[in-house]
């Protein structure tokens, strides 16, 4: 790391009143050491530490667990309109700070800025959007015989504890946190322990933005035994959990065994259909974005790109073009693509190209590190892949991008389908039939159509199969942070 890097890291650090010993923060105030050891935070570029933090321990996952219970129940006792009024702020606090938690967010995860500010925005819009739909919550009056009244309550679940993943701090926190305070809960936030630092600021951002402390509480630390300690925990009566298939089968049996709700956002390996008569250049378009946003580090992101075999050298020639002239850099220099998160993930990502030439498919552009070295990797095209290879069946996680040919629209969606995984799909075609009945067939969440970005925080994001359990997003998210209470009464 320059001594320039260092200064500037140092002065973002120090604009978020960040010390370089992070720790847990529980009832408004940071509580001093953690007691369960000690973790660095590194940045993901150059690998050189840039903060650290003492792990949560047992101890202190109960002290924060229990001090938002007691959040809970003052906070439920709320009215909804003033709960949706306090989270308001909370969004014009988030752009207030746009800028800086842009450049904290970069700086710890490797992302592009440009990408770091979208990021910020769209959590500021969570905030913005159930604040809104706070007072809005409600049940419904039920027909009964006569002599008979009914209707349902959503009432709020209690503490809600949210694991969040690295590729994409802040919006996942807030993704479920927004919609879990505006039903009246309370929540404790466990982030990635690779990427803490803008959890950190959030959570102190909330109680000097209005709320009351300890309605989100923060913990530090590895799944063992931060994690475990969380989602064990008796007075925990949901958890949210993103990450892999494997660490979310180890929260489902926790919660399942606990008998407490769950919802579950996992792994993808989602196809998009490019039928001859797209618009080709679009879809290369949206082949390329999925190995930029961050770095391609995305469960979201379509790595199989299937085409049409009638138009595949031209697809091919033009979406080469497009990756190959994408720059690769450190995430405050705002290249089009950034690092990868740490030496095993790069590591993982060549796996994947060594396995996919040694399978006989042919590397397009791309395939190498920069020449600068650090934990990159050029983008990535790969061509000639065929579905029962490992890089068409597993996730990568890293700027690959997977094309496969089909002949017909019946084999295209048998290749789609033939995964583990169902979280998101696409498919480019100018017909409209065509589309509504892809749509249709696809097996997963989300089907985009002539287009492959992210969708608005209107709409219900999750997955079929593998991919997980629940939706976040949209007013489909409250349902699972709340419950319903049915009362029936004899008014006869």
């Amino acid at each position: 790391m320059t001594t320039t890097f260092r200064r500037e890291v140092s002065e973002i650090l120090g604009q978020a009143r960040l010390t370089d010993v992070l720790t847990a923060y529980i009832g408004g105030e940071f509580t001093g050491l953690g007691r369960g050891g000690w973790m660095d935070v590194d940045d993901p570029a150059t690998g050189a530490v840039i903060a650290g933090f003492e792990t949560s321990s047992a101890e202190v996952v109960d002290a924060a667990v229990r001090d938002a219970h007691e959040a809970y129940r003052r906070w439920r006792a709320v009215s909804p309109a003033e709960r949706g009024r306090l989270l308001a702020v909370v969004a014009a606090a988030i752009r207030r700070d746009a800028d800086l938690l842009a450049r904290l967010e970069s700086i710890d995860s490797g992302k592009p800025l440009i990408q770091a500010q979208a990021d910020i925005a769209g959590s500021a819009r969570y905030f913005e959007y159930y604040a809104g739909l706070a007072d809005k919550i409600h049940g419904e009056t039920l027909p009964q015989a006569a002599g008979t009244f009914a209707f349902t309550r959503r009432e709020p679940l209690g503490v809600v504890a949210h694991i969040t993943p690295w590729n994409a701090p802040l919006t996942q926190l807030t993704r479920g946190v927004a919609p879990c305070l505006a039903a009246g809960n309370a929540v404790v936030v466990k982030p990635s322990e690779l990427t803490p630092l803008t959890s950190v600021y959030f959570a102190r951002l909330l109680v000097e933005s209005g709320l009351p402390a300890g309605l989100c509480n923060l913990v530090l630390g590895a799944a063992d035994p931060t994690g475990k300690a969380l989602t064990e925990h008796e007075l925990i009566r949901h958890i949210t959990f993103t990450g892999s298939v494997a660490g979310g089968r180890a929260v489902g049996e926790v919660a399942a065994r606990r008998i407490i709700g769950v919802n579950l956002e996992l792994g993808g390996k989602s196809p998009t259909i490019i039928c001859a008569d797209a618009d080709l250049a679009a879809a290369a378009r949206a082949g390329a974005q999925a190995v930029v946003r961050n770095s391609g580090q995305s469960c979201f992101a379509t790595t199989r790109l299937l085409v049409d075999r009638t138009v595949l050298p031209e697809f091919v020639e033009l979406l080469a073009a497009r990756m190959a002239g994408l720059s690769v850099g450190h995430g405050l220099d705002d290249p089009d693509v950034g690092p990868l998160i740490s030496d095993r993930q790069l590591e993982r990502v060549v796996s994947f190209i060594d396995s996919a030439r040694t399978d006989g498919a042919r590397v397009v552009t791309g395939g190498d590190q920069p020449a600068a070295g650090g934990r990159f990797i050029n983008p990535t095209l790969v061509q000639g892949v065929t579905n029962d290879m490992r890089i068409a069946r597993e996730e990568v996680f890293g700027p690959v991008q997977s094309v496969l040919e089909f002949g017909t629209l019946e084999e295209a969606i048998a290749i789609a389908n033939d995964t583990e995984y169902g979280l998101s799909a696409g498919v480019f075609t100018r017909d409209v039939a065509t589309a509504h009945r892809v749509a249709e067939r696809l097996e997963a969440g989300q089907v985009q159509v002539n287009r492959y970005i992210g969708a608005g925080v209107e709409v219900p994001f999750g997955g079929y199969k593998n991919s997980g359990l629940g939706r976040e997003k949209g007013t489909e998210a409250v349902q699972h942070y709340t419950q319903v209470k049915s009362v029936i009464m004899d008014i006869s």
